[in-house]
């Protein structure tokens, strides 16, 4: 593994250190403490008896499979430590996603394009404001006097103010369609509780392990067969009413004939 990471500090390949308990190698603490030696414009890493030439591409991830692992302090200090466990509140809203966009696609992709739109009013009030800042920094003169920086600011003011405007409307919009979605909440909660159950399977037996990716692969499919089963419950409802119907229909000429045969009797 040394010769590994002293490759990729040279060469500036990523490298990741997987399955990691608690206590790190004291070698590789150079690395993650990022104990750099500068000497003219390069840059040098000492492990062990060995100056590394640091490539400035390079990038240490070191990954470990423990729920909650309590590092010492300047491990945690130095390294940015990403926790990727699932937690149930976190599936529950992933879930609520997955069944809104099942559901009703239409909501999903309007909150979609809304969260497009809202970046994209960011972005375009930074670069206003970019602009104008380089326009004031390279102004000559009176600003007063300067026609066209004037116009260029009435301008922007304008354009701000009409996206902070639909900023406002999108805000609003994005709430509605939350509070729509709010409807299929008790469906992502137990599912969300399912998940965790399933997970604590693994207390009876070893064998009963179950991923994330394949139980959002059987939620997709729950859904699927549900929504198929009330399609054709709606058909059989419908069909069921247009034979009653027919039958209505065919049982009043009978009745008329009936009354015929009784007159001719009379």
């Amino acid at each position: 593994m040394i010769k590994d990471i002293e490759f990729a500090v040279e060469n500036g390949n990523p490298i990741l250190i997987e399955n990691i308990e608690e206590n790190i190698d004291a070698v590789i603490q150079p690395v993650y403490a990022r104990a750099i030696i500068k000497k003219g414009k390069s840059k040098y890493i000492k492990m062990g008896d060995k100056e590394l030439t640091l490539h400035n591409k390079f990038n240490l991830f070191m990954h470990s499979k423990m729920a909650n692992p309590h590092y010492p302090p300047e491990i945690q200090a130095e390294c940015t430590i990403i926790n990727f466990t699932v937690t149930e509140s976190g599936l529950e809203d992933q879930l609520l996603s997955l069944v809104v966009e099942k559901e009703r696609p239409d909501l999903a992709a309007q909150s979609k394009e809304l969260i497009e739109m809202q970046n994209g009013f960011k972005i375009k009030l930074k670069e206003l404001e970019t602009g104008l800042l380089q326009q004031l920094a390279s102004a000559e003169g009176d600003i007063l006097e300067n026609i066209a920086l004037i116009e260029s600011l009435e301008y922007s003011k304008k354009l701000s103010t009409e996206i902070k405007e639909k900023f406002a409307i999108s805000v609003e919009t994005k709430e509605n369609i939350d509070l729509a979605s709010e409807a299929y909440r008790p469906a992502a909660n137990r599912g969300a509780l399912v998940f965790f159950l399933l997970n604590e399977l693994y207390k009876i037996h070893t064998f009963y392990k179950f991923s994330l990716g394949s139980f959002i692969i059987v939620v997709k499919r729950a859904i699927d067969i549900v929504a198929a089963r009330d399609r054709e419950a709606k058909k059989a409802l419908a069909g069921g009413g247009d034979d009653e119907g027919e039958g209505e229909e065919g049982a009043e000429p009978k009745a008329e004939g009936e009354g015929e045969g009784d007159a001719d009797e009379g």
